[in-house]
């Protein structure tokens, strides 16, 4: 459904020096820099699939999702959406896809929804039996009657996403971009969202592309990610496998006994282990410790715990999404260096 091939994108960016003498070289002469916001970005995905697209601030997200859609032309490289590309006929092809930008609407500030949705109904051609159905539908997954006849304006964050999600499939789209559609919401509004979008992906085999910085998105939402760190791939696999290349990092809790004067230094010596493979954070007797299983055993590493200080208790758990994915940012920086 959605093939992306050695994506690229470029800006141009003036280059100004300090003080007045620099803002008139500037204006007259002009120093340019080439900025690759995407730089060979390539992933597939498959019909029905919901695709984890996700990065660090600056990554690139929002410029890849712009060439998919069509707003920006590739410097180099190629797209194919449903077979269209984006770029080269762009009526008919924003009839297949929905988007929604989390901190932009796409709904009529000053208009009731009923009436936005009727607007909407008339661009995309959509028929008087299919509105029909499909509000009801929209109605149903994402709960929109208790505030569908108030103007946009006086809608609450939580109402205008679910809003702007409605309008996004009003039109039975086949791919849905969704650039962090539960960003600022609260816990209950998120769970509505990700209940609609499972539903939809499920009910009609949407394909769905979701960027988030929400790990829960994540983990609720995808079975496969995409990750991209200043323009480039980092990682294209199920997360089932991120967890097994990454997830060998385990989080140990334990409260010291103030008496012992245990200090970091002091848990790490003798363990023979590098910086690399275990970190130890202290807050007064409160020690966390991250540590790679696979170059320090869990017995070992409880073991050398006990034989070093007395423990009020202690708990060991396995590194979360979160923090695997911390690790691979780390790595794909680490590479770039």
């Amino acid at each position: 459904m959605i093939y992306a091939e050695h994506l690229r994108k470029e800006f141009k960016k003036i280059v100004k020096e300090p003080g007045l003498k620099g803002s008139f070289k500037a204006l007259f002469r002009p120093q340019k820099e080439i900025i690759a916001a995407a730089d060979d970005i390539s992933f597939h995905v498959p019909k029905g699939e919901i695709l984890g697209f996700i990065g660090p601030n600056g990554a690139g997200k929002s410029t890849v999702i712009k060439m998919l859609t069509g707003i920006l032309t590739p410097t180099s490289g190629e797209c194919r959406i449903n077979g269209k590309v984006p770029q080269d006929d762009r009526k008919n092809y924003v009839k297949e896809i929905g988007v929604v930008f989390g901190q932009r609407t796409q709904l009529w500030w000053d208009l009731p929804l009923t009436e936005t949705y009727s607007v909407l109904k008339e661009i995309y051609e959509v028929s008087d039996e299919d509105f029909k159905t499909r509000m009801a539908f929209l109605n149903e997954v994402l709960e929109l009657e208790s505030f569908i006849r108030s103007p946009v304006r006086t809608l609450s964050l939580g109402q205008r996403m679910r809003a702007d999600i409605a309008a996004s499939m009003l039109h039975r789209p086949k791919v849905l971009f969704l650039d962090e559609p539960t960003i600022g919401l609260d816990v209950v509004v998120k769970d509505n969202i990700r209940q609609a979008i499972m539903k939809i992906n499920k009910e009609e085999q949407t394909t769905v592309i979701l960027t988030t910085h929400d790990i829960s998105d994540i983990e609720l939402l995808c079975d496969r990610i995409v990750m991209i760190d200043k323009g480039r791939n980092v990682y294209d696999g199920s997360l089932r496998e991120l967890k097994a290349k990454y997830g060998q990092t385990r989080e140990m809790h334990f409260e010291a006994d103030p008496n012992a004067g245990l200090t970091p230094e002091k848990l790490l010596k003798g363990l023979g282990a590098s910086d690399e493979h275990i970190t130890v954070e202290c807050d007064r007797n409160l020690f966390k410790v991250r540590f790679n299983s696979a170059e320090i055993p869990v017995a070992k590493m409880l073991n050398h715990t006990l034989s070093v200080t007395a423990v009020r208790d202690i708990s060991v758990k396995d590194a979360d999404i979160e923090e695997i994915i911390r690790c691979l940012y780390k790595e794909g920086a680490d590479g770039d260096e």
